[in-house]
């Protein structure tokens, strides 16, 4: 019977264990919510795969400049059809055509930087198999042909992309390091919003066993006649309000709770302990320094940079669209026959050369107007470049300061929260002896939460800023060095 009980036991045990387990907690440090953050969260990846695009990007123009080997062939090609033939009369008839051909050719081209054209060297050959009437095959040979096609007064693309498309990649590959700084400012709002919301409830909790026992001790006093009945309905009504204020704050942290846990991608069954952080990053920073870096490495005087160089293109570009000139060379040899070595026997000279132009007499003023035009809008481009570096250098000097100030005003904080603490536990031991009001002790313990609050905030605030800064910079200023990334690693891992 005893065994029995027993195995009734363990059974009803190993059923309910499972279901009133707790939810796993995990105490987590600021530097340790950004290093997750980094590698985890959807706004990493969505950078990483921003870079991805231009690297590959920026791959392809770099394919673009050197030798290209292509191979085209048609095998076979069979035509059965009536076309056209004018007799000797004048007169037109239709002939019947029936055949199959094969051709194949390979060519290395060559993009020429100084000069926007395009050489190619070229090798080809063709067969024909007529199948009715005279039947025969025909081969015709072109072992080596020198082929070079050039724009002349047209604007060389290819130099211009020379000078765009290595600051493009530039600006991507700072744009993605702001990025994941970026990322960390997120890691810090999420993560200094549940610790604010830790420490709320933490504020409440202890409100609401001081409430209840100051209203006990109200009742008895009340018995005795030591106070009025107002000072006890008020003690009554913050029993209530302290109820309430942890209900609200229970939510507040539970949605803040949501919030970094999906940021961070973890489990939802994970409880997440944030700890108020005991170190700050420690540097000294000046308007001059942080501008000078920030204008070396930030993405954004790539952009500036980049939008210049794309409207002197454009400018360009509509001068040579004034007039369209082409040449056109070929120089090479070539040979035919009815069997395939002799095609390649007799060689004759192959020699095409041709220059073709296009140039308006009458054209109402309209490339022209497309010069003026584009002339406008890179004066335009750069009004604004120039409003945007003000804006973008008067910003710097706004969070310098700002920064700077910070330190101090979480000295400031910190010791005012301090402060606020030892007032409230000892205005609730005056109150106990009955030498203070419960207005003095709500007041001072209204002080001791936004005290607490503030320097929560203020420390947010200082962990923010520095990571602007870091942001703008590219620069840890607390190790005083360059925030590099290997961006060949990041983008084939």
């Amino acid at each position: 019977m005893k065994q029995l009980r027993l195995l009734v036991f363990l059974f009803m045990f190993a059923g309910l264990a499972p279901a009133g387990m707790a939810a796993e907690v995990r105490r987590i440090t600021l530097d340790e919510a950004i290093l997750t953050a980094r590698s985890h969260s959807v706004d990493a990846a969505v950078a990483l795969n921003e870079l991805r695009t231009a690297y590959w990007t920026y791959r392809t123009y770099r394919a673009e400049l050197l030798p290209e080997i292509n191979f085209s062939a048609t095998a076979p090609g069979y035509r059965k059809s009536y076309s056209s033939y004018q007799l000797d009369d004048g007169s037109f008839t239709f002939v019947r055509n029936n055949y199959m051909e094969m051709n194949g050719e390979i060519s290395v081209d060559q993009n020429i930087w100084l000069t926007g054209g395009t050489l190619s060297l070229n090798t080809s050959i063709d067969y024909l198999k007529q199948l009715t009437g005279t039947r025969y095959n025909r081969f015709m040979s072109i072992p080596v042909a020198l082929t070079l096609s050039q724009p002349i007064f047209g604007v060389n693309t290819i130099k211009w992309d020379r000078r765009i498309e290595p600051v493009r990649y530039a600006e991507a590959k700072a744009a993605f390091i702001s990025a994941t700084e970026n990322v960390a400012m997120t890691a810090i709002n999420y993560y200094f919003s549940l610790l604010l919301s830790k420490e709320n409830i933490s504020i409440a909790r202890q409100n609401l066993a001081n409430a209840q026992k100051l209203y006990e001790v109200a009742k008895a006093k009340r018995e005795m006649g030591q106070i009025s009945k107002n000072d006890l309905l008020q003690l009554e009504l913050n029993l209530l309000n302290a109820r309430s204020t942890l209900t609200d704050c229970e939510s507040d942290y539970k949605a803040n709770m949501f919030k970094l846990r999906a940021f961070l991608d973890i489990e939802d069954d994970v409880t997440l302990e944030p700890i108020v952080p005991d170190t700050i990053p420690q540097a000294l920073v000046s308007y001059d320094d942080v501008l000078e870096k920030a204008h070396a490495n930030n993405s954004f005087a790539q952009n500036i940079r980049r939008r210049q160089i794309e409207a002197d293109y454009q400018v360009a570009k509509a001068k040579g669209d004034q007039r369209q000139i082409m040449l056109y060379a070929q120089i090479g040899y070539t040979g035919t026959s009815d069997r395939f070595g002799e095609a390649y026997d007799r060689l004759k000279d192959n020699q095409v050369v041709e220059v073709g132009f296009k140039i308006p007499l009458l054209d109402w003023g309209k490339r022209r107007g497309k010069v003026k035009v584009s002339e406008s809008n890179r004066e335009v481009v750069q009004s604004r470049l120039r409003k945007e570096q003000m804006e973008f250098d008067q910003n710097i000097f706004i969070l310098v300061e700002r920064f700077n100030n910070q330190r101090r005003q979480l000295e400031i904080s910190l010791r005012a929260d301090t402060i606020a603490r030892q007032r409230y536990a000892t205005n609730v031991e005056t109150f106990m002896i009955g030498k203070i009001s419960t207005l003095d002790l709500n007041d001072s313990q209204v002080s001791k939460d936004e005290s607490r609050q503030a320097y929560i905030n203020q420390l947010y605030l200082y962990w923010n800023y520095y990571y602007q800064l870091r942001s703008v910079a590219l620069w840890d200023f607390s190790a005083n060095r360059g925030i590099d990334a290997d961006i060949e690693a990041i983008v084939r891992r």
